[in-house]
C-alpha cells in the first residue's frame, strides 16, 4: 500500500508540473507588435525580433536579426503608419504561435507632392519561446498588393 501511495504522489506530482507550461497568447503577442509598429517604437520591435529571425516579402529574404532592422524595421517604420490586421488562421502551443492573415496599412507620401497610399495583403508571423522562456518573433512574411493611392 505505501508504494501505491508513494506512486500515486509522483505521478501527481509529475503532472502538477507539466501542466505549468501554458500555451502563449499569440493575439497579445502580435499585439504587442503591432502597437511597437505603429507608435514607431523601432527598439521595441528590434526587441521582439528572434536573433534568427527571418523575414519574407516577394523576392526579398533577409535573415537574422540584425539585417531585419536594419533593412526592414529602420527603412520603413517611418513610411508606414496604421497596420491593422484581420486573423484568418492561428494557433499556438508552449513552445511555437502563429498567426495568418491579411494586413492593411496606410503608406505616407515620399514627397509632398504625392497622394498617400494604402497598402495590404497576406502575412503570416510565427513566434518561437526561446530557452529563457521569452517568445520571440522567428518568422515574418508578406506577400502584398502594389500600393494604391489612399481617397483623402
Amino acid at each position: 500500500m505505501k508504494a501505491f501511495v508513494s506512486a500515486l504522489c509522483a505521478t501527481v506530482l509529475l503532472a502538477s508540473c507539466s501542466g505549468s507550461a501554458e500555451k502563449v497568447n499569440v493575439q497579445d503577442l502580435n499585439q504587442q507588435f503591432i502597437q511597437a509598429w505603429n507608435n514607431k517604437d523601432a527598439d521595441k520591435v528590434t526587441a521582439l525580433l528572434a536573433d534568427d529571425a527571418q523575414f519574407l516579402q516577394g523576392e526579398t529574404h533577409f535573415s537574422g536579426k540584425s539585417e531585419i532592422t536594419d533593412k526592414w524595421v529602420k527603412a520603413t517604420l517611418g513610411t508606414i503608419t496604421n497596420l491593422k490586421t484581420s486573423i484568418v488562421s492561428s494557433e499556438a502551443d508552449t513552445h511555437t504561435a502563429y498567426e495568418a492573415g491579411t494586413f492593411s496599412v496606410d503608406v505616407l507620401p515620399s514627397a509632398p507632392s504625392e497622394p498617400q497610399g494604402f497598402g495590404e495583403g497576406n502575412f503570416i508571423l510565427l513566434w518561437k519561446k526561446g530557452a529563457d522562456g521569452a517568445w520571440k518573433l522567428s518568422y515574418a512574411q508578406l506577400e502584398d498588393l502594389p500600393v494604391q493611392a489612399k481617397n483623402q
